[in-house]
């Protein structure tokens, strides 16, 4: 690995092997929460299987062992590990996030047409397959060397073996690079027999992603995927994109050729890709690719099966919200009358015209709706979490799975459409200069009373099951006394249950 980029490795390699998943006994769903599930239930149109159908179409199989090891014998990848979501939801998980996590959790390899295959729930993103001339062109090779070597063994196994011609990067996030090494060797590539193809900054942002600021970010990631929660009905059952992100070995392969325009074509072992550059959407270096002799259209993440994050938790530049749809309306107009399938890089497909052009119509509206009307309250003077409280997307864009937010959200997502616009100052003064979270709590605790006033207040917020207010006073205690074990026991099984509500899946590990 060329020596600028060894940062890049070892932070991501924190995350992802370093932080084994802890123990913890869970607490069972309150009464309060055994009723707001079913509650929540009633509200779903549990009646439409379209994904289910989706998903399931063209599946030829999956690994025998459904171990995926390291080099050190450690698992980077188990394929049982989500062999729990059957049934009915249990009252500790979300029934709509129980359903997405379903959905997600389906893996081995699919036929999408005559000469595209994806395989699917070896690690949180897609890897797909284009059969070429002589090869394959591979689209995204998952997070890890691991997790890409065994989709490349089942395709193996499956349809034959034949050597991968070029590699396709959509973005600049490592689930759609870091595997590369387990699929091409860099002498193959420097040889010219490879060739890698990646939008224009693509390196830049790789860089500048995961070094610049990587130790804060690895620490949130942590929290954000779940991974020091072992799976299960009381833990993690989902990352809202894909079940998880793979504990293996990350690498990469620079770019040979970079896309920079859109419309810009090239010709990959005898496939005609035509590309569609997307900077500044889902990622700042991105781009969606059209097979335009199979109809076929590529749309990376800038679309996805669950609303996407404008500001992802672990920490990232805010996105233009405004530019993606822009760009997703660019998307319909380009391609939608010449594409009867699309594909991305989590989740599953959808097929046939009119489901594509509806999917990218709703989930561009979904944006537009999201942008345009956090502005409008911002400027009639809205602070981002007024805005948070009170946006919600209209019934007509909200009926549709693909909206809801088991990844991004649409409160979460609306401050950071203030955020990008107005800074973190709410114009308040009083926030000016607010005191460390740590003073501020030993304050608050003092004027109301004292820790055992305000944990017995906590206490009855909890039995009424106002979980939201109970976390807001304990949090004041813990911050302001870190030796007070009684309530941050009491703060965690406040935190438990409202994990257990939420719908977000990246919400729910980081309650849990």
């Amino acid at each position: 690995m060329p020596s600028n980029l060894k940062g890049l490795r070892w932070a991501v390699l924190a995350t992802l092997v370093l932080a084994p998943a802890m123990a913890r006994a869970g607490e069972p769903a309150s009464p309060t929460t055994v009723e707001r599930q079913k509650a929540f239930a009633q509200t779903l149109p549990l009646s439409d299987r379209q994904d289910f159908e989706f998903a399931d179409r063209g599946f030829l199989g999956t690994r025998a062992d459904p171990l995926i090891k390291r080099a050190d014998g450690q698992v980077a990848w188990n394929l049982a590990t989500y062999d729990f979501l059957k049934g009915e939801p249990p009252a500790t998980v979300n029934p709509s996030l129980w359903r997405h996590a379903q959905l997600l959790a389906r893996h081995g390899l699919y036929q999408v047409s005559d000469r595209v295959w994806q395989v699917r729930g070896f690690d949180i993103s897609n890897v797909t397959f284009i059969k070429g001339d002589t090869g394959w062109v591979v689209v995204d090779p998952l997070t890890t060397v691991e997790t890409a070597r065994a989709a490349l063994d089942l395709v193996n196994e499956k349809l034959g073996r034949f050597p991968v011609r070029a590699v396709i990067y959509t973005h600049s996030h490592s689930d759609h690079f870091g595997g590369v090494r387990g699929i091409v060797d860099q002498k193959d590539v420097d040889a010219g027999q490879v060739a890698i193809v990646a939008p224009a900054g693509f390196m830049k942002e790789v860089v500048s992603e995961n070094i610049l600021a990587g130790n804060a970010m690895t620490r949130r990631a942590q929290y954000q995927f779940g991974l020091m929660l072992p799976p299960g009905v009381e833990g993690q059952v989902s990352s809202g994109i894909g079940q998880a992100v793979a504990r293996g070995t990350i690498t990469l392969i620079p770019p040979t050729q970079t896309i920079d325009r859109t419309g810009q074509e090239l010709v990959l072992d005898g496939v005609k890709v035509r590309f569609q550059y997307t900077p500044n959407t889902e990622a700042p270096a991105e781009m969606n690719l059209y097979l335009p002799d199979l109809r076929i259209l590529d749309m990376a993440e800038n679309a996805n099966v669950s609303m996407h994050n404008v500001l992802t938790p672990r920490g990232a530049l805010v996105r233009d919200s405004k530019a993606w749809a822009d760009d997703l309306t660019e998307s319909i107009r380009l391609f939608a009358d010449g594409t009867d399938l699309m594909i991305t890089s989590h989740g599953w497909p959808r097929f046939g015209q009119d489901v594509v052009r509806t999917f990218l119509g709703e989930h561009r509206d979904a944006y537009k709706y999201l942008h345009d009307q956090s502005v409008r309250m911002l400027n009639q003077g809205l602070t981002g979490d007024e805005i948070a409280a009170r946006i919600t997307l209209p019934p007509s864009l909200a009926k549709d799975w693909y909206n809801r937010g088991y990844y991004g959200s649409m409160s979460f997502n609306s401050r950071a459409v203030y955020q990008r616009y107005m800074g973190w100052y709410d114009a308040n003064p009083a926030h000016l200069a607010p005191a460390p979270p740590a003073d501020t709590g030993r304050r608050y605790v003092a004027a109301m009373g004292g820790a055992a006033k305000v944990k017995a207040l906590a206490a009855e917020a909890t039995g009424k099951g106002d979980y939201a207010w109970a976390a807001s006073l304990l949090n004041h205690v813990v911050m302001g006394d870190d030796g007070d074990r009684d309530a941050k026991v009491q703060l965690s099984a406040v935190y438990e249950q409202m994990g257990y509500q939420t719908e977000n899946a990246i919400w729910r590990n980081m309650y849990l």
